[in-house]
């Protein structure tokens, strides 16, 4: 597993976690440790999220707002990651 795929996977987990806990406070409102828990992991996903954009470019096509050209087609397709030759 490459650096940019450790990222994505410690990305997953972090956004996993928060809306799991989202979900959970829904019915648990009053949960405060639940709570903490929700905003760290919130926390971590926004900031992984940012260092891979930095890295690597954006996750989505509404995340690519830099400039005026519309960058996002030219991130590799998934067909032409390195493990695909």
């Amino acid at each position: 597993m490459n650096e940019r795929e450790k990222l994505l996977q410690k990305l997953s987990v972090a956004r996993f976690a928060a809306w799991e806990l989202h979900i959970y406070l829904d019915t648990h409102p009053a949960d405060r440790q639940a709570l903490a828990r929700f905003r760290q992991y919130t926390e971590t996903a926004d900031r992984l999220t940012r260092e891979y954009e930095k890295l690597y470019g954006p996750l989505s096509a509404a995340d690519d707002f830099g400039d005026a050209s519309w960058k996002w087609v030219c991130s590799p397709w998934p067909w032409e990651n390195e493990e695909a030759k």
